[in-house]
């Protein structure tokens, strides 16, 4: 029997959407030879749907499944959206069927992708590379010296190039996807939608390993290095540490650079000055630092680890927060515009998990707690 844990990371894991920790588990997972049968039937499964859907031309279907959910009665919770979610595609794909038998088959015209739209890598010469999330590709200097490569919706970089100065490539995420890094010194890094994230393609001997944040969010697993402090900086914060796993916010509309140490320990100080001990602000396991970004001040305080890390797993967990502070959380995570006419909305308390519905779905759950009218037409979400 296959966990319900795991059947969710295999969805992700074939469509390259899953994070360094899940592809870990999953290959642990795969050690048990019942288990490896099961994965090899499983890919089987969803080659075949992914080819005939590739055939046929099933936008009409989903929109016609689309009505279709729109008539159903809403959801009384949120246990049975995620069950109807699971068998969506299997749905499309019988619809798209039956629409081949009954029409010509017409293929679906090539979208192509603005850089906006995609995920995009510029290198040190300031050329920009847009990533296709299930391609594959050599990163090379200029002088055609390997240093790293992409496969799927993750970058892993080369540790045994020679370069003798820093050399800075910048990854920037749009809303809607999530990519990683695997830095030269194995450090692993997850970018959130909507994050910039600029560093070097390989650590110099003797200096730090120092990245930067630009904007949004990312959470940090990194290698261990005495000698080499790892430092991540943002709007003139620096976060120092030498081994540990953190996660840092810092979107544009936020008032704090958030903090939220996992495990380990790390320093935060102004990036304006050295580093030093008795300067610095020690955050602990568990905590949250909030460094405003206005009068330069931190605060500490006790953190919900799984809700500032729940996005690493593709996962939007809320626990008593304010429709009016996730507003930009679902706009991130689904790439839409939410146009929120009703104010009094903005204060009421929303608790909730959403993993893999829809951003239909999640309002249908948003009605039913809170009732509430909405119309939503391509990508904005108007509510009245």
């Amino acid at each position: 029997m296959v966990s319900k844990k795991i059947q969710n990371i295999l969805i992700k894991y074939l469509n390259n959407q899953a994070s360094f920790l899940e592809i870990e588990e999953i290959e642990l997972w795969l050690n048990n030879d019942l288990n490896k049968k099961f994965f090899i039937e499983y890919v089987k499964v969803n080659y075949l749907i992914d080819l005939n859907l590739k055939k046929f031309n099933t936008s009409n279907s989903q929109k016609k499944l689309l009505e279709f959910i729109s008539q159903q009665k809403r959801v009384k919770r949120i246990r049975k959206i995620a069950v109807f979610s699971k068998y969506a595609a299997a749905i499309v794909f019988f619809l798209g069927i039956f629409y081949f038998v009954k029409n010509d088959i017409v293929s679906e015209p090539t979208i192509v992708k603005s850089p906006k739209e995609s995920i995009t890598l510029k290198m040190s010469d300031g050329s920009v590379k847009i990533i296709d999330e299930k391609g594959n590709f050599k990163i090379k200097d200029k002088d055609g010296n390997e240093l790293g490569t992409q496969n799927g919706n993750a970058i892993v970089y080369n540790d045994k190039v020679k370069i003798e100065k820093l050399v800075y490539n910048t990854l920037t995420v749009p809303y809607g996807k999530r990519f990683a890094l695997k830095l030269s010194d194995g450090t692993k890094v997850n970018l959130n939608a909507g994050t910039s994230l600029r560093y070097p393609v390989k650590f110099i001997e003797g200096q730090n390993r120092q990245v930067y944040v630009e904007n949004g969010e990312a959470y940090f697993n990194v290698t261990k290095d005495v000698k080499h402090p790892f430092i991540v900086s943002n709007n003139n914060v620096n976060v120092r540490v030498l081994g540990t796993q953190f996660n840092i916010s810092s979107y544009p509309e936020d008032v704090n650079v958030s903090t939220v140490l996992v495990e380990g320990s790390v320093s935060l100080y102004n990036s304006n000055d050295a580093y030093k001990s008795e300067n610095a602000t020690l955050l602990k396991p568990g905590y949250l630092a909030g460094w405003n970004k206005r009068n330069k001040s931190i605060k500490i305080e006790k953190a919900d680890i799984e809700v500032h890390t729940a996005w690493i797993n593709g996962r939007i967990i809320l626990k008593h927060m304010k429709f009016g502070n996730i507003i930009k959380k679902l706009e991130r995570h689904y790439d839409v515009e939410i146009k929120n006419n009703n104010k009094s909305l903005e204060e009421e308390l929303i608790t909730a998990t959403f993993d893999i519905e829809t951003i239909e779905q999640v309002f249908e759950v948003i009605k039913e707690l809170h009732p509430i009218e909405y119309k939503i037409k391509d990508k904005t979400i108007t509510i009245n």
